[in-house]
């Protein structure tokens, strides 16, 4: 599993890739089709055509950095993507399980708690002062 910090987004991108690309092959992608930020410090993953290579670039320290895996057998297993997107955003567990071959499609993945919104805590806060006589 990749630790990587939240701030940290990683977009794969939905169009299959000629693998002869470089760093700056890449990167005319990232900026020109993606419309991303290259500078980022985000990872932008790219496939090829056969799903049996994958490229990963990121902006790290001063310099362009470029992650190549290539599969002797079998295939990446990509998760759905719509015809008109341009790019997909993954989290680390997903590019994780696409690194292994892992089929997304078929993972059950739990439904995540997401903390109430200011808005709804506020009115809440405010109906309990309310109740023990808090002035404020």
């Amino acid at each position: 599993m990749l630790t990587l910090p939240p701030s940290v987004r990683i977009f794969l991108f939905a169009a299959p890739t000629d693998m002869r690309k470089g760093h700056d092959g890449l990167a005319a992608l990232v900026v020109n089709d993606m419309g991303e930020d290259l500078f980022s410090g985000h990872l932008f993953v790219f496939v090829s055509k056969k799903n049996d290579r994958v490229k990963i670039l990121a902006w790290d320290r001063g310099g362009l950095a470029l992650w190549y895996k290539r599969l002797e057998r079998g295939r990446f297993r990509l998760p759905k993507i719509r015809g008109d997107d341009v790019s997909v955003e993954m989290d680390s567990g997903e590019l994780s399980m696409l690194l292994e071959g892992i089929d997304m499609s078929r993972v059950r993945r739990p439904k995540r708690w997401t903390p109430p919104k200011r808005v709804a805590l506020e009115k809440k806060t405010a109906s309990r002062s309310d109740r023990v006589g808090i002035v404020g």
